[in-house]
């Protein structure tokens, strides 16, 4: 991999000189011959416009390699990196941003496991049987299963979690298509119904799930996996449940590792659960701490952390030092975007609902804004080539639907500016800002988060690209926002935001309903088209367990996304993890869980 050292200096120097670049060749597509989109694992585009320099992720592990034995006991210090504090929901049922969720893995888990390629296996906690017709699935729990409290886990329990994501009175996001697919759902959501008729406890162990209709996202990713704990909460009432500290303080889970404390936001400890269904941990007990972007590399050079996410904006500026840890790759399987604020969510409705006066509802004024950033440069100068840019909103890690073929828009300020006089956007006053097409000044107002030491830079290069096509746009309340307030901002639908800067995590299944479609809590720019719609549908369709027909559907979707724009991606990136050389048997593989296996060679971490 190309080794360079890129100072805060020298990232502002290469982004001035780009933008003195742009201005001049005013968007030659010769630089940029990517795109937008996500990450993960899976097949990579990006790095194939050069074969002979392999792919970025050819000069990385998966498996850390085991530096000696791991001794009996010892602990570990992981290290969670956040430029902002853990929001502290620390249950599967109801949190919703990434780092609660790093918390959260390490004492709970999914009662299914999955393969590499996201798909269930028999492997987990609970293993499953499915009907001739595809819509019912029997799950028997395995017996050694219980939680951290010596309380069995149960039907009981995997039912309840399912009560409680559709409960009128739910205070989560998780309810979406998924959990509406399930017989007797909407009764019991609506609050016609006290029980939901198409979930059937058969024994302490069993459990059944009848389902509408039969969708190929049943065999990866549309069943929820998790269990809560009955004997737990059934007494909490439903809006004090997020808050309380039974999932702020106390969690509990049926996970390797058992909470001791949490210190809000900062760091939680950990012992090891030594009942755990797979066997006890090799490790006494696991410290999570967060870890700012700007210390990561001193703290897993110290030693302060032995297993880091490591910012790519800093790894080639590091490497060279990094001589008492291996950093082992994966790809991300998401990706950056810019999204537009098309409408509201309607809370009554359960749905979006867009608004054709938005200031952003102009297709056209979105197409222009897409052609006129370069994100192959953004990759290049920021990040080392562990980014590249992105195609479609169905990334690579999904190989049999990503479509690198689709055209998308691609760096042509030329194009941008042609697309802005076309659509009526002039410049009236001469200034070298354009208006709307009815005259009236037009200011858009960009929300975007804090990170590592590029992010502002990268917002400022959005912001003079957009600039130098004659559209102004200016930083929400001129800075970037704490992660936490922003997703807040976001999702609240604040009408200060015309556009924001995200990043979506895909997971484990192609199905786009729970992002873009018109009922997900999670559609953000509130997008809706009965194309979107009728997409959405076909592609969990009982054709869709058709592969060729599922792949020319999702084919047709990543298409729909260029023409209607909702949103466009930025880039797909390889993820980073810095291992301390004392670590053992730590994989970064897709569907690797096994932190009970991890252990270390010895009791203090090895330095530099």
């Amino acid at each position: 991999m190309r080794k360079a050292s890129l100072s805060k200096l020298l990232l502002a120097m290469m982004l001035l000189l780009f933008l003195v670049l742009a201005a001049c060749n005013n968007g030659s597509d010769d630089s940029a011959e990517g795109g937008d989109g996500g990450s993960d694992e899976g097949t990579e585009e990006g790095a194939e416009e050069d074969d002979d320099d392999g792919e970025p992720i050819d000069d990385f592990n998966q498996v850390k390699e085991n530096a000696g034995e791991p001794i009996d006991g010892g602990t570990l210090n992981y290290g969670l990196l956040s430029s902002t504090v853990f929001e502290g929901v620390l249950n599967y049922n109801f949190y919703s941003i990434s780092s609660d969720a790093d918390v959260i893995q390490f004492f709970d888990e999914s009662l299914l496991s999955y393969d590499e390629n996201w798909e269930y296996t028999q492997d987990g906690a609970a293993t499953f049987e499915v009907s001739d017709d595809d819509k019912t699935f029997t799950f028997t729990i395995r017996d050694e299963v219980n939680w951290h409290d010596g309380e069995p886990v149960t039907a009981e329990d995997w039912l309840f979690s399912y009560e409680v994501i559709g409960h009128p009175d739910y205070t989560g996001i998780r309810y979406d298509a998924g959990f509406r697919n399930i017989e007797g759902m909407d009764e019991y959501h609506s609050g016609d119904a006290d029980t939901i008729s198409g979930i059937e406890v058969i024994d302490d162990k069993t459990l059944e799930i009848t389902y509408k209709e039969a969708w190929p996202s049943l065999l990866a990713g549309a069943i929820w996996t998790y269990a809560m704990p009955k004997h737990i909460f059934e007494d909490i009432p439903m809006d004090e449940m997020e808050e309380s500290p039974e999932i702020r303080e106390n969690p509990i889970g049926m996970g390797p590792f058992i909470v001791e404390t949490v210190v809000p936001g900062e760091s939680v400890t950990f012992t090891a659960n030594e009942d755990y269904w797979k066997g006890a941990p090799k490790l006494d007990g696991l410290t999570l701490k967060t870890v700012s972007p700007q210390t990561a590399v001193q703290a897993i050079e110290s030693g302060e952390v032995d297993i880091v996410d490591f910012p790519r904006d800093q790894y080639a500026e590091a490497v060279d030092s990094l001589t008492n840890v291996e950093v082992l790759a994966n790809y991300d399987n998401a990706y950056t975007y810019i999204g537009f604020k098309l409408g509201e969510w309607n809370a009554d409705e359960g749905q979006v609902e867009m608004d054709p006066d938005k200031k952003m509802a102009d297709v056209e004024l979105r197409r222009a804004m897409w052609y006129a950033v370069d994100n192959e440069a953004v990759a290049e100068n920021f990040f080392d080539g562990l980014s590249w840019p992105a195609t479609t909103l169905i990334d690579p890690t999904k190989p049999n639907y990503h479509n690198e073929e689709i055209e998308t828009p691609t760096f042509d300020q030329d194009m941008a500016n042609q697309i802005l006089d076309e659509a009526g956007y002039e410049d009236v006053d001469g200034d070298g800002m354009r208006e709307t097409p009815d005259g009236e000044e037009l200011v858009i107002n960009f929300a975007s988060m804090e990170g590592g030491d590029t992010a502002e830079p990268i917002v400022d290069y959005y912001i003079q690209s957009w600039e130098q096509v004659g559209l102004n746009v200016e930083k929400l309340e001129g800075r970037l926002h704490e992660a936490n307030a922003f997703y807040d901002r976001v999702e609240e639908d604040d009408p200060d935001i015309d556009i924001y800067q995200g990043i979506w995590g895909t997971g484990s299944d192609v199905d786009p309903s729970g992002l873009y479609g018109p009922e997900a809590p999670f559609n953000y720019p509130r997008y809706q088209s009965e194309e979107n719609d009728r997409l959405i549908a076909e592609g969990n369709s009982e054709e869709s367990f058709d592969l060729e027909h599922r792949q020319a559907v999702y084919d047709e979707w990543q298409e729909l996304m260029v023409e209607d724009i909702p949103v466009f991606p930025t880039l797909y990136r390889l993820s980073l993890e810095a291992v301390n050389e004392r670590v053992t048997d730590y994989s970064v593989i897709i569907g690797w869980t096994d932190w009970h296996e991890v252990g270390v060679t010895q009791e203090d971490p090895v330095l530099p």
